[in-house]
C-alpha cells in the first residue's frame, strides 16, 4: 500500500541498520539514525562522556589531561637531570 498520503511511508523507506544479530546472523531491521549506518541500539550516541561527565570519575588523576601533564613534567625533570650531569662534568 504505497500511497502519498500515508505518513508512515517515509519511516518505512528509511535506510536500515547494517548491524547483524549474534544469535541468528540476520540483519537488524531497525531504521538507521540519520547520518549513521547503524540504529540507536547498535552504537549511535552510546557511551559515557569524558572527564567529570563519566559516572566512574572520582578524582581526576587518571584523566587524559592529567596523564599528559605528568608526561610533560617527567620529560622536563629528565632534561634538567641531564643538564645537571653536563654541568657537573665541566
Amino acid at each position: 500500500m504505497k500511497h502519498a498520503s500515508n505518513p508512515m511511508q517515509k519511516a518505512h523507506a528509511a535506510p536500515r541498520c547494517t548491524a547483524t544479530s549474534k544469535r541468528s546472523g540476520l540483519p537488524c531491521k531497525n531504521p538507521a539514525v540519520k547520518g549513521w549506518s547503524v540504529c540507536r541500539m547498535h552504537g549511535v550516541g552510546g557511551g559515557h562522556g569524558s572527564g567529570k561527565a563519566n559516572p566512574a570519575y572520582k578524582h581526576g588523576m587518571r584523566t587524559r589531561e592529567a596523564q599528559e601533564m605528568r608526561k610533560a613534567v617527567t620529560e622536563h625533570v629528565r632534561i634538567s637531570r641531564q643538564l645537571e650531569r653536563m654541568i657537573d662534568d665541566i
